[in-house]
């Protein structure tokens, strides 16, 4: 599962193709489009996406997960909120 880094809306996610190419990763799915308000745990409820992947052994599987999800990088803009006129 790939956590929300931080609140705002979602810009892009850059390397993607980088992350998949790791050894041992099969496939990165980011699950949220751009402009989609990003909300990280505890209070958000939702994940960016996943990294699958199949590896010899734990440690391999680990490491190749850690590595992949380095080569990711979450661009999000602040959310900008109107305040009520009087």
């Amino acid at each position: 599962m790939i956590p929300i880094p931080k609140a705002g809306v979602l810009r892009r996610v850059e390397g993607v193709r980088a992350a998949a190419a790791v050894p041992y990763i099969e496939e990165v799915v980011i699950q949220v489009r751009e402009g989609y308000e990003l909300v990280p745990l505890p209070e958000g409820s939702s994940y960016l996406g996943f990294i699958f992947c199949r590896a010899p052994d734990p440690q391999s599987a680990e490491t190749a997960l850690r590595r992949a999800h380095a080569e990711l990088n979450v661009v999000v803009a602040p959310r900008w909120r109107c305040a009520e006129r009087r």
